[in-house]
């Protein structure tokens, strides 16, 4: 079926929810797909940080065959021996302690970590999280309050109560904003749909303080920037790597943890972990025998690959070279930031081939990379995001720089 006969059916059919790009993918190998059309693409989005071991990954998809073979779903009244194995290494990964829960996906992830935060509260009336402008928490109505973006609760109103948001990264519009109905504050390490805005150790240290303090909650969101991409399994691990002392009372993931399978689930610790008891939560398909062997599989490729180095490695390789690009062209790029493999590169305001179009630059950036065969994510205005697999090669990276670079070089002429 050509790329055309895929769009218009698509679009016949399905809910507009997502304004698409106008590319048909069939298939992939690695870190490269493939349109209706046979043109190869490189894929350096990865399904925004979905895909962490790129596509087709034969070991991945003969585990699951294997499990497909025994056993797809049960409903959580029973056990499986694939999420108890799962379960005890994502405890493992996050510490050692606490436990946690499985579902489908970052927000649903998250809307356990409102109902975690609620329930503690509950005696005392604190019902209240706290949250930062300019993040993104998901798509749910606790989601779209949780989120610190004008443009995603518009037409959705009345938000659901209890959520306000101060600015990212300062500590005392924090401390400043904490109410009596305060009981949590909620996170992001790393702001990803904003632009790829980095948390520093000291205002997660401080936020760390001011919870102890004030006795509230710290909840991190680690559904885009956990799962090794920075380096180590949560990103929170990698800015920290100087207190090993530090560590939130719960977190949510997601997107890569299942290898492009939909899970997520929250880690929360000991003296939370049995607060979410039966009949407070439940999923019909969270940690499902096949997508608990999907992620037990992805995460001991990862392990015996060394592809969190990789992750580093690659990744500071990335931003190295585009911020020599950068330096020979400030009239097109601004800046590059973000850790490992969650890599943000930020265009000059008013670039002037984007300048007749009321359409976001990052869009329009993304665009032409698309023409010129590489996959990435738009994020905020400006901005265009790199997540790619995490076992990518430098070939495959020097690849994207090439192509990245003729397109900066394009719009700077």
């Amino acid at each position: 079926m050509s790329s055309e006969k895929i769009k218009s059916r698509i679009d016949a059919h399905v809910i507009p929810t997502y304004a698409r790009f106008p590319i048909a993918l069939t298939h992939g190998e690695g870190c490269h797909v493939f349109d209706a059309d046979g043109k190869r693409y490189l894929d350096l989005g990865a399904g925004i940080a979905t895909a962490c071991l790129g596509h087709g990954h034969p070991e991945v998809a003969s585990a699951l065959a294997e499990q497909a073979g025994k056993l797809t779903h049960v409903s959580n009244l029973y056990y499986t021996e694939p999420q108890g194995l799962l379960a005890e290494k994502l405890v493992a990964l996050a510490g050692g302690n606490g436990k946690v829960f499985f579902c489908n996906s970052g927000a649903e992830a998250n809307e356990a970590l409102y109902k975690l935060a609620r329930l503690r509260g509950a005696d005392d009336g604190q019902f209240e999280i706290l949250t930062t402008l300019g993040s993104f928490h998901g798509r749910t109505l606790a989601g779209i309050a949780a989120t610190g973006q004008p443009k995603v609760k518009e037409g959705f109103a009345p938000a659901v109560e209890g959520f306000r948001h101060v600015p990212y990264g300062d500590l005392e519009a924090m401390r400043e904003a904490i109410s009596p109905a305060t009981g949590a504050i909620l996170v992001e390490p790393i702001q990803g749909e904003s632009g790829v805005n980095c948390a520093s150790p000291d205002y997660l240290l401080g936020l760390r303080e001011l919870c102890d303090e004030r006795n509230l909650l710290l909840l991190l969101d680690e559904v885009q920037c956990g799962h090794f991409r920075t380096g180590n399994f949560f990103g929170w691990q990698t800015i920290m790597a100087a207190h090993a002392e530090f560590a939130p009372d719960a977190c949510s993931m997601g997107k890569s943890i299942a290898a492009g399978l939909p899970m997520g689930a929250i880690w929360a610790s000991a003296p939370l972990q049995d607060l979410l008891g039966p009949g407070t939560h439940g999923t019909t398909f969270g940690g499902t025998p096949l997508v608990s062997t999907s992620a037990l599989k992805a995460i001991e490729i990862i392990e015996r690959d060394g592809l969190a180095q990789n992750a580093t490695e690659i990744g500071n390789y990335l931003a190295e070279q585009i911020g020599q690009l950068i330096a020979h062209h400030p009239n097109v790029l601004r800046e590059v930031r973000g850790l490992g493999l969650m890599i943000g590169v930020e265009l000059t305001e008013g670039v002037a081939a984007f300048a007749e179009s009321k359409r976001p630059a990052s869009v329009q950036i993304v665009e032409r990379l698309h023409t010129a065969g590489l996959l990435t994510i738009p994020a905020g205005a400006r901005v265009f995001r790199l997540l790619p697999p995490l076992n990518i090669s430098k070939q495959d990276a020097d690849e994207g720089l090439a192509i990245i670079e003729s397109v900066i070089k394009e719009l700077a002429q």
